[in-house]
């Protein structure tokens, strides 16, 4: 397994509407690079109390943020509110935030909601009415989610690796010019 070698521990946050293929990118890559993987869906299984289970998020995401090592996370991405908070409390735990948003036709969308265990239209309509698209400032990496993973994951890695380039770009000392060279300044 790859692991990802950037400067600073980055949260790989996926943002769609269900069905888009948020849970299958996000499991694969977590797999590729060996990454921890928190997902709020597996939690709601075993926790009903939707209180609980933002806690146990909350706690675990803690946890996980500890060790520095880039995260893969399928939480609280519905609002742009809920994004901006997670990014903020990322940021301060050291972290790079990426949004990755996965976009499909909402008929297909639909069917694999359905098909993976939503009770039906209502409830997608439901979750994708309140799902607000990500914003301009929130700079996401856009992705199809009816493409292949590895077409997928190098729009990710290229945004990932152009983020590293220009923070080593950035940390290079400039040399000083010629003594012959005449410099306005």
């Amino acid at each position: 397994m790859k692991s990802l070698s950037l400067e600073k521990p980055h949260a790989i946050v996926m943002v769609g509407i269900p069905g888009s293929g948020k849970t299958f990118f996000a499991e694969k890559f977590a797999q590729t690079f060996n990454a921890p993987y928190l997902d709020q869906e597996t939690i709601e299984k075993f926790i009903s109390d939707e209180n609980g289970v933002n806690d146990i998020i909350i706690r675990l995401l803690n946890e996980f943020t500890k060790t520095q090592a880039s995260l893969v996370l399928e939480i609280f991405t519905d609002s742009r509110t809920s994004r901006t908070e997670l990014a903020k409390a990322l940021k301060s735990a050291g972290y790079v935030t990426v949004f990755v948003w996965v976009q499909v036709d909402e008929a297909t969308a639909r069917t694999r909601s359905i098909k993976k265990g939503m009770s039906g239209d209502i409830e997608h309509a439901e979750r994708v009415r309140v799902f607000s698209p990500p914003h301009e400032s929130e700079a996401a990496v856009v992705i199809s989610g009816k493409h292949t993973y590895a077409s997928q994951v190098k729009i990710v890695l290229k945004r990932l690796t152009a983020s590293r380039a220009a923070a080593s770009s950035s940390s290079r000392p400039q040399m000083p010019p010629p003594r012959n060279q005449i410099v306005l300044r």
